[in-house]
């Protein structure tokens, strides 16, 4: 292992003896500098230094035919200066080297993670696929930047998505980048989703069935062909659960002595519990059984959960005029009618399983009826008082 001072003529004439695989020539100029000559004629600068726990490191600058010496010098300088302030450089280089793409993340750790408590026909799945991988799934984690991230916003409003759906995208990295974070993957310092304003969404609708529409419904419902929707509908509107929930519900899931429905697979990933009421504790009873089947509500056909109901639905549905309700419109109105019978936000949170209020309260709904007793309220409390001062009601 020679040391030398190199020079411009060593690196270009130096040869690897015969019967060696490769000679190394020390640098006495930058104590750390050394050139790799190979028995093929390739040639190679690398910076040699001990890592704060002695151990003896080495990191690749580059090929002596690309470089020249001034330029490996500069660089084995900076390498030499990391390692002299207690960093180590080919640490930070093979976290680099493992440092996931987006594609490989999502794939191997952030998609079989959702699976646990997600259906596998997901939004999350529709939206990495048609939206964010082919933009960002080649891009390793710590090159996705928040520049990129806003332009993506901003390109899919432009591209015609209503805010609500672009915004969902930018939730959805948020989210990934979350985990990235929590499970301290590679590379991952920070969340660049973090701190990007969502468009405002004018486009929530809000859609409450009156009693009349419940009642037209059902009556719609039990006219069915498929002989399962009447019942599915009923546990929805009685229930608040969502479409999936009831679905898949088994008939282990139910306590009937207690009046409990544990529901073990949510979207928040937590099993939730649903207090029965006595028109649902009844409708329950009234379900037909088959024999062998697990399933609550099964396809008669295969005894197993329905994949969709949207056909027998919606011929439902526009039969009895209510062509712009949505099955998860039931849940909303669940809610409302809780809310309207007096019943606080609270217990309207805890039977509906969400874990913020706030999303409680965008599902409540008052009714115009109820807005106005509250309102009569007022004359009641005040109306004397007013009267005294000359004021007629």
């Amino acid at each position: 292992m020679p040391k030398t001072r190199l020079s411009e003529k060593i690196v270009r004439e130096s040869l690897c003896p015969d019967g060696q695989k490769r000679l190394d020539y020390f640098d006495v100029k930058i104590h750390g500098l050394m050139l790799e000559v190979r028995a093929g004629g390739g040639k190679t600068y690398y910076a040699r230094y001990r890592n704060k726990h002695g151990q003896l490191r080495q990191v690749k600058i580059g090929k002596a035919e690309i470089l020249t010496l001034a330029e490996a010098r500069v660089q084995a300088r900076a390498l030499l200066a990391q390692a002299s302030l207690g960093e180590d450089p080919a640490e930070q280089r093979q976290v680099l080297r493992s440092v996931p793409t987006l594609h490989e993340f999502v794939i191997e750790r952030y998609l079989p993670y959702i699976s646990t408590y997600k259906s596998p026909n997901s939004t999350d799945e529709s939206i990495l696929r048609n939206h964010i991988l082919p933009r960002f799934g080649e891009v390793h984690l710590d090159d996705i930047k928040k520049a990129d991230l806003i332009a993506h916003h901003q390109s899919r409003l432009a591209s015609g998505a209503k805010p609500g759906t672009a915004n969902k995208d930018l939730i959805l990295m948020s989210y990934i980048f979350n985990l990235a974070l929590k499970w301290e993957v590679p590379g991952v310092k920070g969340n660049p989703a973090k701190g990007i304003p969502l468009f405002e969404e004018n486009n929530k609708r809000e859609r409450y069935l009156s009693t009349e529409e419940t009642g037209r419904l059902y009556h719609a419902v039990v006219s069915s062909p498929n002989q399962q929707l009447r019942f599915i509908i009923s546990m929805l509107i009685l229930t608040g659960a969502r479409k999936r929930e009831v679905l898949d519900a088994c008939w282990a899931d139910f306590d009937l002595a207690r009046r409990d429905w544990r529901i073990p697979k949510t979207k928040s990933g937590r099993a939730r519990h649903v207090p029965l009421s006595k028109a649902a504790f009844e409708l329950i009873e009234s379900v037909p059984r088959f024999e062998g089947c697990p399933y609550y509500l099964p396809n008669p056909k295969t005894l197993r959960p329905f994949v969709s109901v949207f056909q027998a639905w919606n011929t439902a549905r526009t039969s009895v005029g209510l062509a712009d309700v949505r099955i998860h419109d039931l849940r909303h109105s669940f809610a409302s009618f809780l809310i309207n019978a007096g019943r606080s936000i609270y217990e309207v949170q805890k039977i509906l399983g969400h874990t913020q209020i706030s999303t409680t309260q965008r599902y409540s709904h008052l009714s115009q009826a109820t807005l106005i007793d509250a309102a009569d309220a007022v004359t009641l409390t005040v109306g004397n008082a007013l009267s005294d001062l000359g004021e007629k009601f």
